[in-house]
C-alpha cells in the first residue's frame, strides 16, 4: 500500500491562507497535517517561514516541522521518505493525513515520483558555487542556458541551488536535467521503469493577483514587526553555519546578505525581499498551472471550507 495515496493535499501560493485553512479542515475531518514545505523543517526558522504557532500545533498534530537543525542538509528524497512514514503512522491511528504547503517541486514528486538522476557530487557543487561567487550568478545561469535552455528558461539566475544542480546533472551524465525529468516520456529512456502516477485529491488555492500581492506585503510587514531580523541574527550565532539549503530560504537569504555586508542598506534589503517574494509567488503559480491534478478553489470564497470538503469527498467516493 502506498500511504501517500490516502492523503489529501492543500497547496497554493505564499500568503494564500493555507495554514489557517488547513487547521480548520483537519479539525473537521479528524486529520493530521504533514508540512509540504522545504523550510519549516528547520528549527529556529519560525517567523520568516510563517511556521504554524505552538498554539496552532496544539490544536492539530503537525509533522515534518522542526525536525532538522538549520545546519543540516535537506533533499526532496529525504522529505518524501519522511512524508510516507508520517502518513503510515497517521493512518494507523485511524486518522487522515493532510499534506499542506507550497513547495512546487515537492508537489511534482508527490504526483510523479523522483526522476532517476545522479546523486549529489559535493566537490563539483563547491566548484560551481565558487564559479558563481567569482563570475556572478548570471554567468553561471548563462552557462546552463548553453547546455539546457529548457531548464534555464524556468530558473531565475538567483536560484543558485537549482542552477548548480542542473549543471551538476549535465556534467555528470551528459544529459540535461530537463531530459532526466521527462525520462518516462522520452524514447531515449524508454527502458527506465516509470513509477505509477499517484491519484491524489489535491486542491490549489487561488486569488486575484493584486489581492495576493497585497497579502504578501502585509505578511512581510507582520514578520518584520514580529522580530524577523533578530531571528536571523540568532541563526548566525549558532555553533555551526547554516546549510546551503537553509541559507536559500526566501527572505533569510536577503537578510543574511545585509548582515554580512553584501547588501549596503536595510531599505534595499526590504525591497529585495518584497520583489523576490512576489517573484516566488509567480514561480509557484507557473508550477501549479503545469500540474493538471490540482483542483482550483478561490481562497477568498465565503464557503471555501465547504467547497474543499465537498471536492475531497466526491474524489474519494
Amino acid at each position: 500500500m502506498d500511504p501517500l495515496e490516502h492523503a489529501y493535499v492543500l497547496t497554493g501560493p505564499t500568503a494564500s491562507g493555507k495554514s489557517t485553512l488547513a487547521i480548520r479542515l483537519a479539525e473537521l475531518m479528524d486529520g493530521e497535517i504533514i508540512a509540504l514545505d522545504s523550510m519549516t523543517v528547520y528549527r529556529g526558522m519560525d517567523i520568516g517561514t510563517a511556521k504554524p504557532s505552538v498554539a496552532e500545533r496544539a490544536r492539530v498534530p503537525h509533522h515534518l516541522i522542526d525536525v532538522l537543525d538549520p545546519w543540516q542538509g535537506l533533499s526532496v528524497a529525504w522529505w518524501l521518505q519522511q512524508a510516507e512514514r508520517a502518513c503510515q503512522e497517521i493512518l494507523a491511528r485511524g486518522r487522515r493525513p493532510l499534506l499542506v504547503g507550497g513547495t512546487p517541486f515537492y508537489l511534482k514528486v508527490l504526483f510523479y515520483g523522483l526522476f532517476p538522476g545522479p546523486p549529489a557530487d559535493e566537490k563539483l557543487r563547491r566548484q560551481l558555487e565558487a564559479e558563481a561567487a567569482q563570475q556572478g550568478r548570471a554567468a553561471l545561469h548563462a552557462r546552463l542556458a548553453q547546455v539546457d535552455p529548457v531548464t534555464a528558461a524556468r530558473l531565475h539566475p538567483n536560484d543558485l541551488r537549482r542552477v548548480v544542480r542542473a549543471l551538476e546533472v549535465f556534467l555528470l551524465t551528459g544529459q540535461p536535467i530537463s531530459t532526466w525529468q521527462t525520462t518516462w516520456d522520452t524514447p531515449a529512456f524508454a527502458s527506465q521503469p516509470r513509477p505509477p502516477l499517484r491519484r491524489l485529491p489535491a486542491v490549489v488555492l487561488t486569488l486575484p493577483r493584486d489581492l495576493l500581492y497585497r497579502r504578501i506585503e502585509q505578511r512581510i510587514d507582520q514578520m518584520l514587526q514580529s522580530g524577523w531580523l533578530d531571528e536571523v541574527q540568532r541563526l548566525r550565532q549558532l555553533p555551526h553555519p547554516l546549510s546551503r539549503e537553509a541559507r536559500q530560504a526566501l527572505g533569510y537569504r536577503q537578510i543574511l546578505d545585509y548582515l554580512e555586508g553584501r547588501l549596503p542598506s536595510w531599505e534595499l534589503t526590504l525591497e529585495r525581499i518584497r520583489i523576490q517574494t512576489r517573484q516566488f509567488a509567480k514561480h509557484q503559480l507557473t508550477w501549479f498551472r503545469h500540474l493538471p491534478q490540482l483542483h482550483p478553489v478561490a481562497a477568498d470564497a465565503p464557503n471555501v471550507t465547504e467547497q474543499i470538503l465537498h471536492y475531497w469527498h466526491k474524489f474519494s467516493t
